[in-house]
């Protein structure tokens, strides 16, 4: 059976935004709305879940084995994936155990999918090779995709979101694992300024992993990372951040832990002049929105 894995995800709009900050700086910003990829396979999840599900289907791999918290958009987006394309999956979660009202935990185990708790130490293994290896032996017939989804699979489908952009002078996103903003670098021009948004705290060994993902991001100093624009951590916001977000509402839909951090930084820099007038910029949408209820269940918003 052939499966279509593109859902024309480069058909989602560029959007303009409207501002008087921006106005007033002569500063032109865009987003691209991946958030719009597709109901149940949001933004930079998608792009990063395309090809380690083409290259499952193409090996006749029927099982996947990942790894997320509880609030989770990979584990939303995987658990979409699946059940679309028909996969058989287990996700390892950060417990040590599962609360059976949280609405994500709810939508994965109806979408069919396996939920494994661990506890935090045993979850901390995540990245290690002997842990990685020890669950590949004992699930032999299931590819194993890392959390977040970055790896060398995820790249291609980044580079095609890269590559589907309009020229502007800078491109920005946010940064959880790096494999998005490792995928922009390997798919945009030099002359253009990338710049990640790390959402949690203490990410600057993050610099090495999207090394690790992007060969140019070894060789090229057209790019950067913030790492103190995580307004409290991962899956925390000020109160500050969240009426930016609520002020947005009529333009554009965010939610505060990853696009909303992003956009909110972006007019930071331009508020304190680091962003220069008649600068171009492409913020990238990356989805998530399925995180306000989670945010709205744990009584945060």
């Amino acid at each position: 059976m052939s499966i279509d894995f593109q859902l024309n995800v480069d058909q989602t709009p560029v959007q303009k935004i409207a501002h008087p900050m921006l106005a007033e700086n002569n500063i032109t910003l865009f987003v691209k709305r991946d958030d719009l990829t597709h109901p149940l396979i949001s933004g930079n999840k998608w792009r990063k879940l395309k090809y380690n599900l083409h290259y499952a289907h193409k090996n006749k791999i029927h099982n996947l084995l990942s790894f997320s918290g509880a609030f989770s958009n990979h584990l939303y987006a995987l658990a979409g994936a699946s059940r679309l394309f028909g996969f058989n999956t287990e996700v390892i979660v950060r417990g040590p155990e599962l609360d059976a009202n949280n609405p994500c935990l709810k939508f994965a185990s109806a979408c069919g999918v396996k939920l494994t708790p661990v506890n935090r130490i045993t979850y901390r293994k995540r990245y290690e090779q002997d842990y990685l290896s020890e669950l590949q032996t004992q699930r032999p017939d299931s590819l194993i995709i890392p959390e977040g989804g970055s790896n060398q699979l995820a790249m291609k489908g980044v580079i095609e979101l890269a590559q589907s952009l309009p020229p502007t002078d800078q491109v920005w996103c946010a940064v959880g694992s790096g494999g998005t903003l490792a995928g922009l670098i390997e798919g945009l021009p030099n002359s253009t300024q990338i710049y990640g948004v790390a959402v949690l705290k203490q990410a600057n060994y993050l610099n090495d992993e999207i090394q690790k993902l992007s060969l140019k991001a070894k060789r090229q100093d057209n790019w950067h990372l913030f790492t103190e624009y995580h307004y409290g951590g991962y899956g925390k916001f000020t109160d500050e951040l969240w009426q930016f977000c609520q002020s947005m509402r009529a333009q554009l839909p965010l939610e505060p832990i990853y696009t909303g951090k992003l956009l909110f930084t972006i007019f930071s820099q331009i508020k304190q002049g680091v962003i220069k007038p008649n600068t171009r910029i492409m913020a990238i949408h990356t989805g998530g929105l399925q995180g306000l209820t989670g945010l709205k269940y744990r009584k945060l918003i």
